[in-house]
């Protein structure tokens, strides 16, 4: 016959039990959470290009014919997709692109982050106005507009650029044309590996019920830059991104 003692003892014991179980099934999610992050997220960075060229931009006047400081620019660009299965009202309040850090300095140049120019013309500009300091940041509208920092409510594309400024001084009266691409990086007599650098950043997708944010880094420039005119890099597999809900 089981005393009374006996019975609060198998209940204790049960109890313990559950506790653990639970206790595991809860260290198991939070492991897994780490790992996998949101992975039924409203809206989605399905893709990330990043176009990469040289160009030289004038300086002083001289009695050269061609006097200008060469600039590599990486422009990367972010698609976000709302998933199929996301609510029909649920928009996007805004992108982020925040916490920017130059992991890795280049040997030649100095590293300069640009937001696209808002005045009419070229989309991006080297003046003062347009660096980015702390944070970029596009918010939700009808559609996407760069040079409004703008992206799309139910879905667009946000820009940035970074830029290795200044990696040398270009002077000559003998070229008849300048083409402004990566091959420039010839005449200066400058390789990849000299200006090769890792810039990295928050990355968040605030929604109008939610904030999703991941830490990403990316090491430009992409391709034989200096030896091809352009270099393109589209990345599509996103596993190694992970999202996590934010307060």
């Amino acid at each position: 016959m089981i005393t009374q003692q006996k019975k609060q003892t198998i209940k204790l014991i049960v109890a313990i039990a559950i506790l653990i179980v639970i206790l595991i099934s809860v260290a198991i999610l939070m492991i897994k959470y780490e790992v996998e992050g949101e992975v039924n997220m409203p809206f989605r960075l399905s893709k990330i290009v990043v176009v990469g060229t040289a160009e030289g931009v004038e300086t002083e006047e001289n009695d050269a014919k061609w006097n200008f400081s060469i600039y590599q620019n990486n422009d990367v660009y972010f698609y976000i997709d709302k998933a199929e299965k996301a609510q029909e009202d649920l928009l996007i309040k805004n992108v982020k692109i925040s916490n920017i850090e130059i992991t890795k300095m280049p040997q030649k140049g100095t590293i300069k982050t640009y937001m696209p120019n808002s005045n009419a013309g070229r989309l991006y500009s080297y003046e003062e106005q347009f660096l980015v300091s702390e944070k970029l940041e596009y918010k939700g509208a009808a559609q996407s507009s760069s040079t409004n920092l703008e992206i799309g409510s139910k879905g667009g594309t946000a820009l940035i650029r970074f830029s290795n400024s200044n990696i040398d001084q270009y002077t000559s009266n003998k070229d008849e044309e300048i083409i402004h691409n990566g091959t420039l990086l010839q005449k200066v007599n400058t390789n990849k590996e000299e200006i090769a650098f890792s810039v990295a950043f928050d990355f968040t997708i605030e929604t109008t019920k939610n904030k999703y944010q991941t830490k990403m880094t990316l090491d430009m420039p992409t391709g034989n830059i200096g030896e091809e005119e352009n270099c393109y890099l589209e990345k599509t597999n996103m596993s190694d991104i992970i999202f996590k809900r934010v307060k």
